[in-house]
């Protein structure tokens, strides 16, 4: 779709932000202060094969799988940053919807390289690239960041833990959005040159949230499965003993490959590719297909203690994963394989905890392992908050050595 700025020319550009993250959120205290709230009470449920609505003009839409696993991405995302909620998410569908059918689009005629990373098909509007049709040389990330839908997600969200920030804006960037039409509020964003095709799609995008996340109760926690996730309180290690080595940690880092200081939301595990993942304690699988920068990811819904906790495996590879969503499965059994898909520079398993299920804060699984008893580790030591942990961590399983070859992102 043709853009605004394409036609008043380079002057109304935004400038570039310098430093643009490939992944996830800027390091600073703004995003860890976001990381410990939860924002949202939006619960993912089980993909459908396919979701049919009507926009506003009467026209019948029909989403597959794939386009669906993008608005998973995408309600994700907004149910994890702080201040976007289900207003924000309708909005960012909205624009998706509108600029690529909610399809990763590569540009091959403007960026061969493009083709390269995982896309959809090929789009052809300008040197536009993605699901939100975003321009590099408008500023909002590399080629190699904008076929990243994750990145395009957090991007087109905006705000201070934003990757584009200060500019180009994002949604959380424009002041009273939540007061504003939804679809000039995208408008806002996009800066498209057709304004009012976004109000076409906001029936649609009401309809895929209410496809893809359960209904949820009046303090805010999910009325529905997976609340049946059964009480146990056995909580094992993810990976069998002496087949891995601890990689990297919870909490900020210096990015092994952009070497920016960002947030890294799990711990990862070397291993070699092929071991077998086991769940760290009885659960159902709400998530088990590839999602984002994170891969092959399988994410579980726990009961530990009386409280909802969902674990969460990446990166395996794309015959890694064993189980399927709706299953129930017991700690330690055989849920998939190590492999090194999604933002991954070697085989490991990235593996994270969140208090409160999938859409909640990731905290440091290390300290909640030891806390809960986890077979196959050793004490470690306990942050005084779920935000990022003291650099020095303990030991785990015995050994502390680290592999900087198989770090990750996310």
């Amino acid at each position: 779709m043709k853009k605004l700025a394409i036609a008043l020319g380079a002057a109304i550009l935004l400038a570039p932000s310098i430093g643009l993250l490939s992944v996830g959120l800027l390091f600073n205290t703004a995003a860890l202060a976001a990381a410990c709230v939860t924002s949202s009470s939006l619960v993912v449920g089980p993909i459908p094969d396919t979701v049919t609505a009507t926009t506003r003009s009467g026209q019948k839409v029909t989403l597959n799988r794939d386009q669906l696993t993008h608005a998973v991405s995408i309600i994700f995302a907004g149910g994890t940053t702080e201040g976007v909620g289900r207003p924000g998410v309708i909005i960012a569908l909205m624009a998706a919807l509108t600029e690529s059918d909610l399809r990763m689009l590569a540009n091959p005629s403007a960026y061969p390289e493009s083709a390269n990373y995982p896309n959809d098909g090929n789009g052809s509007d300008h040197d536009s690239l993605g699901l939100f049709q975003m321009r590099p040389t408008a500023g909002w990330g590399t080629i190699a960041e904008l076929m990243d839908p994750g990145y395009q997600t957090h991007a087109f969200f905006g705000g201070q833990t934003g990757p584009n920030y200060p500019s180009p804006r994002g949604l959380l960037d424009i002041p009273g959005w939540q007061q504003m039409d939804p679809g000039a509020v995208a408008q806002a964003v996009e800066v498209s040159a057709y304004p009012d095709r976004y109000q076409n799609y906001q029936p649609v995008a009401e309809a895929i949230v209410a496809a893809l996340t359960l209904p949820t109760s009046t303090d805010g926690g999910s009325s529905a499965p997976p609340a049946d996730a059964p009480e146990t309180s056995r909580v094992v290690f993810p990976l069998p003993s002496g087949t891995w080595v601890r990689s990297d940690g919870f909490g900020g880092r210096v990015h092994p490959v952009t070497g920016e200081w960002k947030l890294h939301t799990g711990t990862d595990l070397a291993a070699a590719d092929g071991t077998p993942i086991l769940a760290i304690a009885d659960g159902v699988v709400t998530h088990a297909g590839y999602l984002g920068t994170y891969g092959g990811l399988i994410v579980i819904e726990h009961t530990v203690g009386g409280q909802r906790v969902a674990s969460a495996y990446a990166h395996m590879s794309e015959h890694g994963i064993v189980v399927s969503e709706g299953d129930h499965v017991f700690a330690g059994q055989h849920i998939g394989d190590v492999g090194s898909s999604g933002n991954s520079t070697g085989p490991h398993l990235h593996f994270e905890i969140r208090p409160g299920g999938r859409n909640s804060p990731a905290i440091d699984a290390e300290p909640w392992l030891a806390e809960h008893g986890a077979q196959g580790l050793n004490a470690a030591s306990t942050p005084q908050s779920g935000c990022a942990p003291d650099t020095a961590l303990s030991a785990i399983a015995g050994t502390n050595t680290t592999a900087s070859a198989s770090t990750s992102k996310p």
